[in-house]
């Protein structure tokens, strides 16, 4: 089964070779500095350095950092990295839908693979209990950017 050998492959996770940039939204930057420590982290062992980091205020200006990184075509992933925690207005949800719609747009309008780690909370109790969506980014990106240039190579389907 074509999916299951993707799966259980370990040069799908081989991050050699690859550049993957990474986004951190600063709102909520006690949470977001952890998140992309542990992106960090599991990159590093996969066998890659973040290509870049850049910090942008938040949530909302995300898709668009990621936006410019795309542009530039000299990536092979994005890591969007951001926390919201729920408060009292409708902002959260504003928040919440805007910043997915704007990712997802970078990645089909660039045809780039884009791990979407940006937390969407209750609490932040909530926030701490996911702190290893950041590891798990990295490894969506480089198994999806390993996808991509297969893909490109004739060599998956």
């Amino acid at each position: 089964m074509q999916n299951a050998r993707l799966r259980d492959d370990p040069a799908m996770l081989d991050a050699s070779g690859l550049r993957i940039a990474l986004v951190q939204a600063r709102f909520n930057v006690h949470i977001t500095d952890r998140l992309l420590e542990s992106c960090t982290r599991q990159l590093r062992e996969l066998g890659a350095e973040p290509a870049q980091v850049l910090s942008v205020p938040g949530a909302l200006e995300v898709p668009q950092a990621l936006e410019l990184l795309a542009r530039r075509g000299d990536v092979d992933a994005l890591v969007a990295l951001g926390c919201v925690i729920r408060g009292a207005t409708y902002h959260f949800e504003l928040v919440c839908d805007t910043s997915a719609a704007g990712v997802q747009q970078v990645a089909l309008g660039h045809g780039i693979p884009v791990a979407n780690g940006i937390l969407t909370v209750e609490d932040e109790a909530q926030a701490q209990e996911r702190i290893d969506k950041g590891a798990e980014c990295a490894r969506v990106a480089v198994e999806m950017a390993r996808l991509a240039r297969g893909l490109r190579a004739g060599q998956a389907s």
